[in-house]
């Protein structure tokens, strides 16, 4: 039996990453939001938001539940077979942000007992790593303020968005790790530095002087043609087996120059090429 028109979303994640603000941004663009439902209740879920008329639903599943994460896959085998697939939205951050977090608000960790807060993060790492792996969409928020993190999920799941792939190209700097949540990564420090050039160095990628001498280059526009070929041979596929919001990270040494000019321009051939995209900047403005 197929239920038509019907778009849901499990939120969920490591404790302290999140879930909340993204819960209340999707309320926001009209979801009917529910948290810390059994997973065993999503098909009665289903039916309430049937009877009235909601299509779009979103429900916060998370270690609270966690007696009845066994019940999780069997609840998601009854949506798809009345024609409803849930997207999974991970949110996640390194430990040392879960711990500030956490203590900022006075709250133990839902996991941590008579042991140590890092305790209780690393059991619930554990118990949600197969939602981690499943997921269609997974956003380290551990540099993410409420309001970044909220822009991210609004676009993704704005109802007025198309319902192809969606594209977020992010930039960032090696030297501030890698990103938790890229689908896929991509390195240019292979071009040259504008660090390296007096004028340029107080400036970012962002302004055409910048823009400018890394796109000047014939391989930064060879990589860029290349990349640009391949993620559109991606992206049937993505839209064929359900995924629909990709990362692509785009590196540098520090996230300032050569990574925020090439994801400026990658992803605005996306959106000429007809992929929907926008951009983010992790590490611009980082010293």
């Amino acid at each position: 039996m197929s239920e038509p028109g019907v778009r849901f979303v499990v939120v969920t994640g490591m404790s302290g990453a999140g879930r909340r603000t993204a819960a209340h941004t999707l309320e926001d663009f009209g979801w009917y939001v529910v948290d810390n439902l059994p997973p065993s209740m999503l098909p009665e879920l289903l039916d309430t938001a049937l009877e009235r008329g909601f299509n779009r639903v979103a429900v916060i599943i998370d270690v609270r539940t966690r007696s009845e994460f066994d019940e999780l896959p069997a609840a998601f085998d009854t949506l798809a077979r009345r024609g409803v697939l849930p997207q999974i939205l991970f949110l996640e951050a390194p430990d040392d942000v879960i711990v500030r977090r956490q203590e900022s608000v006075r709250r133990p960790h839902p996991l941590q007992g008579d042991g140590v807060m890092l305790d209780g993060i690393k059991r619930e790492r554990e118990m949600l790593a197969v939602l981690r792996a499943a997921a269609d969409m997974v956003i380290d928020t551990g540099r993410l303020n409420v309001h970044q993190l909220a822009s991210r999920v609004a676009y993704a799941f704005n109802p007025d968005v198309s319902r192809g792939l969606h594209v977020t190209v992010l930039s960032f700097g090696f030297k501030n790790g890698l990103p938790m949540d890229a689908d896929v990564v991509l390195d240019v420090r292979f071009l040259p530095n504008p660090h390296w050039v007096p004028d340029l160095r107080p400036q970012t990628g962002l302004s055409q002087a910048v823009s400018s001498y890394v796109l000047g280059f014939d391989e930064a526009r060879e990589y860029l043609d290349s990349v640009e070929r391949m993620l559109l041979t991606m992206t049937p596929g993505y839209v064929r087996e359900g995924k629909r919001l990709a990362t692509v990270a785009i590196g540098c040494t520090g996230g300032k120059h050569r990574s925020t000019a090439m994801a400026e321009e990658l992803s605005r051939r996306l959106n000429a090429a007809g992929v929907d995209s926008n951009v983010l900047h992790r590490d611009l403005g980082l010293e």
